[in-house]
């Protein structure tokens, strides 16, 4: 996860949009912070950190003890696929809402909701007795994470004054880095460690004792506080996204298992005909109230609209990788979930390296190229990847993985960090939440589309070979197949960052997005052109961006 600072030029998050609720909507006044001499504060700083190290822990723990998952358990690959993929899909789906409700009732009561919710569903993950049972709780995590994560910087930005939120920003982007290299090696230690003979099932359980921990202390050292014009929930939009998704999904994930069959093919046509509705739904509501889960006139926008593209194409290809990479070394080869974590730390480093350099010292000098340089790199990194694998066969060790892996690395990190900030840059400031809330999802609804995409480039190669018996063998060739597709996605990113901007800049301070066939929003435009002539927005009314 990566965060970014609007004060700095980035825009505030979905839960801040500019514009205005109607006014039927209520409209409460936040609480006042913390004093600047109060050290609950801190404690609260604490408390929410812990949250969103939690929530970025448990994604990448997860990866690393699938294979261990679906040997103790017998799940099949659809369902094992479905135990990261429901995770995301149920993330992105709630995050704009998850961010609505935190403005409407209380960011520090929808944040201890869903603190409480994600650890009563990672006890029902480590209590989980069938794969079925695992599934449906990964899903209901998803879910309280979307409640959960939303909160974090919005509670940060209301405890603290401006002055001092350099260095909080500076300490939690410390944390967040902590946890993506943490995540797979803590993930394989509490594997290969089988506390108490509990085999995987600590990598969820550890979640409790934190978990409750932050409830007891949120509720005391936690400030309350909520948006002075917080936007209508859009719960249709939510059902019409997460249907559509979900017809997409399931028969991508079932259809090889059972032979493709003529309903899964309707099933996915008919993704697009829910989606067709959703565009028309959210288009009658920007018009009704001005509160869509989409901001459709966002797209108007050529760098935005490529950006998405972009931001949804490269979820596809992490998706596919880091899935098919781990079954690769942990059932493909035979190694523990130690060494398979182990394998994967000089990648950690690379991004987190490379992501700093990107931000501070690159991109401010040559824009638009270090993004391009980056999807570059990447294609360079797995196409090397690809040429080891096949070199040294079953023989391959950690040592011959780290060059690839850490040029992989390099050209993640180059991406990952600006990439936000390079999409937003022709968006109107006034659009600016709206846009990152929806650049969130897409990331996360990429992800699952990528994951479900693993049964076709991977799982429908390694088949007829996994029936002779050669299962080392078949998930050598199914990595390596997989890995082209990872590579032509990159390729697909680089040509779609041409219709990003040479150079990121400050977002456009109007209203308006580029003229169109239609209105935006209807009379809320002219409502927020209104409020804004009268009450300029400042830096400190801006809120960072928690990104995951």
């Amino acid at each position: 996860m990566t965060y970014t600072d609007s004060t700095s030029g980035s825009p505030p998050p979905s839960s801040e949009l500019a514009a205005p609720a109607p006014a039927s909507a209520s409209a409460p006044v936040p609480a006042p912070a913390p004093a600047p001499g109060d050290r609950r504060r801190w404690f609260a700083l604490a408390i929410v950190m812990t949250a969103a190290f939690m929530d970025l822990v448990d994604v990448t723990i997860v990866n690393i003890a699938i294979p261990t998952i679906q040997r103790d358990e017998g799940a099949s690959f659809s369902q094992i696929q479905w135990i990261t993929a429901g995770y995301a899909l149920a993330f992105a789906a709630g995050l704009i809402t998850g961010g609505r409700l935190g403005d409407i009732h209380g960011r520090k009561r929808i944040f201890l909701l869903g603190v409480g919710g994600f650890t009563l569903a990672s006890a029902l993950c480590g209590l989980a007795v069938n794969p079925e049972m695992l599934v449906v709780s990964r899903i209901l995590q998803g879910a309280t994470a979307s409640l959960m994560v939303p909160q974090v910087l919005s509670i940060v930005h209301a405890t603290f004054p401006a002055h001092e939120r350099g260095k909080v920003f500076g300490l939690f982007g410390a944390i967040v880095g902590l946890g993506a290299v943490s995540g797979p090696l803590l993930g394989a230690l509490l594997t290969e460690w089988n506390l108490f003979g509990l085999e995987w099932r600590p990598i969820f359980l550890i979640n409790l004792p934190v978990g409750i921990a932050a409830l007891i202390l949120g509720r005391r050292f936690i400030s309350e506080s909520k948006a002075p014009r917080a936007l209508k929930l859009d719960l249709v939009g939510v059902g019409l996204v997460t249907l559509g998704l979900l017809m997409l999904l399931y028969p991508l994930t079932r259809g090889r298992e059972l032979g493709w069959p003529l309903w899964g093919h309707l099933m996915m046509a008919g993704a697009l005909v829910v989606l067709a509705v959703l565009v028309a739904y959210e288009r009658g509501k920007g018009a009704r109230d001005g509160s869509p889960l989409i901001e459709l006139s966002l797209f108007r926008v050529k760098s935005f609209a490529a950006g998405i593209a972009v931001q949804t194409v490269f979820g596809i290809g992490l998706g596919i990788f880091f899935l098919v990479w781990t079954l690769y070394m942990q059932v493909g080869l035979g190694w523990t979930a130690l060494r398979a974590g182990l394998t994967g730390v000089p990648f950690s480093i690379a991004v987190s390296v490379a992501a700093g350099l990107s931000v501070q010292l690159l991109v401010p000098r040559f824009g638009r190229k270090v993004l391009q340089a980056g999807a570059l790199v990447m294609a360079v990194g797995v196409l090397l990847y690809i040429w080891e694998s096949e070199r040294y066969g079953m023989g391959i060790s950690s040592w011959q993985m780290a060059l690839p892996l850490v040029v992989m690395g390099i050209g993640m990190g180059l991406i990952v960090a600006p990439l936000t900030d390079a999409v937003l840059s022709e968006v109107p400031h006034a659009h600016a939440g709206s846009a990152s809330g929806l650049i969130n999802t897409v990331q996360q609804m990429g992800n699952a589309l990528g994951l479900g995409l693993v049964s076709v480039v991977f799982f429908g190669v390694i088949d007829e070979r996994l029936t002779r018996g050669e299962v080392g063998p078949a998930f050598a060739d199914g990595f390596q197949h997989a890995l082209g597709w990872v590579a032509a996605v990159m390729g697909l990113i680089f040509l779609l960052m041409f219709a990003l901007p040479k150079r990121p800049a400050q977002h456009v301070d109007g209203t308006e997005v580029p003229a169109g066939p239609e209105p935006v929003r209807g009379d809320v435009a002219a409502e927020d052109r209104e409020r804004r002539s009268s009450c300029p927005e400042t830096a400190e009314d801006r809120e960072p961006q928690f990104v995951p």
